[in-house]
């Protein structure tokens, strides 16, 4: 999953959201470092990351694009489900996906001096290029997958991206709408779980 699936599985804690947004970028122990709902939302991103990675819905669709781009095709699978999300995001949220993304990056934005430095190089370009609602039309992705093409020295296939994306269009969403709803009900009970093992240990 990519930034629009973590934010949007946080719930309606903004901590929680702060914390599944920067996890990426929060290695090893450092998550001790911030408040704790903040602490909740890295390790529900973490978990979120590994019930995704281990799926065999997410792992069918990584097999249909691997010969596309090889050891980077699960970075790339996540930009394709977060396409998915965004396009149909009336599915899945009663707000409209612009007002969400605005929402997210005031959170961003008024937590700026907190988040880790990779996160606060990403903030200017995501909000001035509008990433989580530009995952939603062909254009917007090509951007996002240039600018890691060229991150990757331009070996990772990602410009092909698009192309790839439109031709397994049916079979990768068809994977992702039987797959993100059970994302949804684990998410819910990890993060419900998080929660309470926090008031146990208080």
């Amino acid at each position: 999953m990519n930034f629009l699936a973590h934010a949007h599985l946080s719930g309606s804690n903004k901590d929680v959201l702060l914390g599944n947004f920067i996890a990426d970028a929060v290695k090893g122990k450092k998550w001790l470092e911030y408040r704790q709902d903040i602490q909740t939302g890295i390790l529900l991103h973490r978990q979120i990351d590994t019930f995704t990675d281990n799926h065999e819905l997410f792992k069918q669709s990584v097999k249909r694009v691997r010969k596309d781009f090889g050891r980077y095709t699960g970075i790339v699978m996540d930009i394709f489900y977060d396409h998915f999300l965004a396009r149909n995001w009336q599915n899945y949220h009663e707000d409209e996906l612009a007002i969400f993304a605005a929402y997210v990056y005031g959170i961003l934005t008024r937590n700026v001096f907190i988040l880790p430095n990779r996160t606060k190089r990403l903030l200017p370009f995501l909000i001035s290029q509008n990433w989580l609602t530009s995952y939603a039309e062909f254009e917007g992705l090509k951007q996002v997958f240039y600018g890691m093409d060229r991150r990757t020295g331009r070996i990772s296939g990602m410009d092909k991206a698009v192309e790839s994306l439109v031709r397994n269009y049916d079979e990768l969403f068809t994977d992702f709408a039987t797959f993100y709803p059970q994302l949804i009900d684990f998410s819910k009970e990890s993060l419900d779980n998080l929660i309470l093992n926090i008031k146990n240990t208080e």
